[in-house]
């Protein structure tokens, strides 16, 4: 196997090329790196990746790191299962959703997450009431692409999914482990939020190898 992944646990990022490679039903190698030691700022890292930045994806002599930029081609190396869809309309469709998310929702599930994970705040303020309202704006366009659609993609999992599931799914285990806090929000859980987004979900996670590129601290935690 000569397809490799460098990623840390629970990064947004490195989960994208992961879903990626899983969508398409690729077998994949996968170094995991220890963010709190640092060591995707290493020497021995930085080798391979001047950035110290996750991902990284390395097939033979290609090395790529950028998550879009990996999954663009992963579909000219490996176009079976087409991430972008299969005609120019399909791709056109799928890259505008896809980079619509990547500039919106990202920003929008850190500014309710990062305070709570990663600063310890448990009590509704108002900069993080302001920081519910524009996700669950996000969350209301996601509702509104998967009404008509099963995926964000159109009708399989593609590149707009790979973007959006890992924060989406971020945004459900602060629902599983601060219920109070996500309570306080207005974000009790998904099913409440949004049926369509909670469906999609589940058909995300019923794809073969999905499995397999959800954060290992999770189980560890379990």
């Amino acid at each position: 196997m000569s397809l490799e992944i460098w990623t840390v646990s629970g990064a947004p990022s490195p989960w994208r090329a992961a879903l990626g490679m899983a969508f398409k039903g690729l077998d994949y190698n996968v170094h995991m790196l220890s963010a709190a030691q640092k060591e995707h700022k290493s020497d021995a890292y930085r080798a391979i990746n001047p950035r110290g930045t996750v991902p990284t994806v390395k097939d033979g002599d290609a090395t790529l790191s950028q998550s879009i930029a990996i999954l663009a081609w992963l579909d000219r190396e490996y176009p079976d299962a087409p991430l972008f869809g299969d005609t120019p309309q399909d791709a056109a469709l799928i890259w505008q959703r896809t980079m619509e998310i990547f500039d919106y929702l990202p920003d929008a599930t850190s500014g309710v997450l990062s305070p709570i994970f990663f600063q310890g705040a448990d009590e509704a303020t108002d900069d993080l009431k302001d920081a519910s309202k524009n996700l669950q704006s996000e969350l209301a366009h996601l509702t509104g692409i998967l009404f008509e659609d099963p995926y964000l993609s159109g009708q399989r999992p593609g590149a707009a999914d790979a973007v959006a599931f890992p924060h989406v799914r971020l945004i459900q285990r602060a629902m599983e482990t601060k219920p109070e806090i996500m309570q306080a929000l207005g974000l009790p859980d998904l099913t409440s939020a949004s049926t369509e987004i909670a469906d999609w979900i589940g058909r995300i996670e019923a794809f073969p190898n999905v499995a397999a590129t959800f954060p290992p601290h999770w189980a560890e935690a379990a």
